[in-house]
């Protein structure tokens, strides 16, 4: 089964980016999807949801990968000012208490993250807990895709704003090179080339591979009508 991966944005969907992975024998294949028709249109948490869910009925798809923070602290979690997950990964946005952020330009990101994954809450896909998850049920998992490039022991991708054409397909052949990805698809965007790297835990998890992904954080749970901490999910290198 296949599974979805989106690199989240909130001002603009231009600034999206979606893939769709599915497993191969030499590597997994994909297929690079435009996030809506009207992209002049304002981005809503509810319309996100509704375009994803809209593109896994087409391909079959119960996982969802999506880069954005899930929920604020726990109060009780022994951090001042983030997560458990940011924390050990060292994440650069700080997700505090609700409302609060650091550093401060990443707050509207953080607060439109969180209300996606709240909209998908309300249509039934849930937040992935490794212990409560089972084949099947449809689940979203929180995607971070810096440390997706750093788990598979590959130079990480530029930031978009500094990488260059080359930069993009250089490490698309770093993803084809170790075996992770077929090379014959479409060349990706930026964003599009971060939904591939990231969204190789999601068919870990599809296969019930625990060798195939990390799951970094605390369960997500729910604490004064707020989501709070939650997993992030990296896919690691495999051995030969």
């Amino acid at each position: 089964m296949a599974v979805v991966s989106v690199d989240l944005a909130y001002r603009d969907y231009r600034d999206f980016g979606m893939a769709v992975l599915d497993s191969g024998s030499l590597g997994a294949k994909y297929e690079l999807l435009r996030f809506a028709n009207d992209s002049a249109q304002t981005p809503t948490p509810e319309h996100v949801a509704a375009v994803i869910i809209d593109a896994c009925s087409s391909t079959n798809a119960s996982i969802i990968l999506l880069d954005g923070p899930q929920g604020w602290k726990d109060p009780s979690n022994g951090l001042v000012h983030s997560r458990v997950c940011e924390r050990l990964l060292n994440a650069p946005a700080k997700t505090g208490l609700p409302g609060n952020v650091k550093p401060a330009p990443y707050t509207k990101f953080v607060e439109f993250a969180i209300h996606v994954f709240d909209a998908f809450e309300m249509r039934g896909w849930k937040r992935f807990n490794p212990t409560a998850w089972h084949p099947g049920d449809p689940v979203v998992v929180e995607s971070f895709p810096l440390a997706a490039w750093r788990s598979l022991r590959l130079p990480s991708l530029p930031a978009k704003r500094k990488a260059r054409d080359e930069d993009i397909r250089c490490h698309l052949e770093h993803l084809v090179g170790a075996g992770l990805i077929v090379g014959d698809g479409q060349t990706p965007t930026h964003d599009q080339l971060q939904a591939l790297a990231a969204g190789l835990a999601g068919l870990g998890i599809e296969a019930r591979a625990e060798h195939r992904y990390e799951a970094i954080g605390a369960p997500p749970f729910m604490l004064d009508h707020a989501w709070r901490e939650g997993y992030i999910v990296n896919p690691l290198k495999q051995l030969a």
